[in-house]
C-alpha cells in the first residue's frame, strides 16, 4: 500500500465508500487554518443526521483562534497538575471485561509503538496523552453538548450526528479526532464558553487538516471481521 502524504490525504475521497474507509482518529494536525464558511458548510451537512422523531438533540460548541488557545491552555495546566477532573457521565465500565480490553490494550500500544513509546515510559505517555487537551494542534476545536434532562436514546442519535460530521469532514478533505478525555474538564470548558448549566459536555473534537509527515497518523486499529461481530438469521423455527 502506498504511504499517504499531505497531498494525497488532503485531496476529497471520490465516494463515500472511500470516505468511510479512509476516516479515522487522526492525533497530528496541521496548523493551516479552516475557514468559517467550511465549518458551516459541515454542520450544514451534519445536521441531516437521523434523530428519533427528529429531536436533533446535540448542540456545537466551535473554538478557534484565541479562544481554543487559552482554553486549551487551562486544561493542559489542569490536566498535568492532576486536579479538575471528575466525570459526569461513565463512559468506560469499570472494570473492563473481554474482548474489549484485549482491544484498547492492541490499539493503546499500537499508537505508543507508532510514536516510539516503550511500555514504562510515564514521561512521554503523560506528555502524549496531554496533546487531547490542545486538539492535537487542529486549528477547530468542537464541543459537543446534549440537554441533561434527555435520556440515552439522544446520546444515540448525538453519535449518529457525530459520525455524518465526520465523514462530511472527510467528504472536503479533512480529518477529525473525537475526544471524550475532554468531558473529564466539564467545569473549565463550560465556564470558559458560557455552556448553559442544563448543558453537559459529551466530548470535543479536533477538526483541521492531518499532518502526514507524523507517524502515529499512519497507525490505523484492526477492525474485527463482519462474522465475529454479525449474525444472519433466516428461519426462526430452527
Amino acid at each position: 500500500m502506498t504511504k499517504e502524504t499531505n497531498t494525497t490525504r488532503h485531496q476529497p475521497p471520490k465516494s463515500i465508500e472511500a470516505a468511510i474507509k479512509s476516516r479515522r482518529s487522526i492525533r497530528a494536525f496541521l496548523p493551516d487554518p479552516v475557514a468559517d464558511e467550511t465549518v458551516r458548510d459541515l454542520l450544514n451537512l451534519a445536521m441531516r443526521a437521523p434523530s428519533g422523531t427528529n429531536t436533533q438533540p446535540w448542540k456545537v460548541h466551535v473554538v478557534r483562534g484565541a479562544a481554543r488557545d487559552q482554553l486549551c491552555d487551562e486544561v493542559v495546566a489542569a490536566f498535568l497538575a492532576g486536579d479538575q477532573y471528575s466525570e459526569e457521565y461513565a463512559y468506560a465500565p469499570d472494570p473492563w471485561g473481554e474482548p474489549y480490553l484485549g482491544r484498547r490494550r492492541a490499539t493503546g500500544w499500537g499508537l505508543y509503538g507508532a510514536l516510539g513509546i516503550k511500555k514504562g515510559d510515564k514521561e512521554k505517555m503523560l506528555a502524549q496523552h496531554a496533546r487531547n487537551f490542545r486538539f492535537f494542534d487542529a486549528p477547530v476545536g468542537l464541543f459537543i453538548t446534549i440537554d441533561r434532562g434527555l435520556e440515552l436514546g439522544s446520546w444515540v442519535d448525538t453519535g449518529l450526528f457525530m459520525q455524518t460530521l465526520m465523514l462530511a469532514a472527510r467528504g472536503h478533505g479533512l480529518d477529525t479526532c473525537p475526544q471524550q478525555a475532554f468531558a473529564g474538564f466539564h467545569a473549565i470548558i463550560q465556564k470558559r464558553l458560557a455552556i448553559p448549566a442544563d448543558q453537559m459536555v459529551v466530548c470535543g473534537m479536533a477538526l483541521g487538516y492531518a499532518d502526514m509527515s507524523a507517524p502515529e497518523n499512519h497507525f490505523t486499529p484492526d477492525r474485527v471481521p463482519v462474522d465475529e461481530f454479525a449474525r444472519f438469521v433466516d428461519d426462526l423455527t430452527k
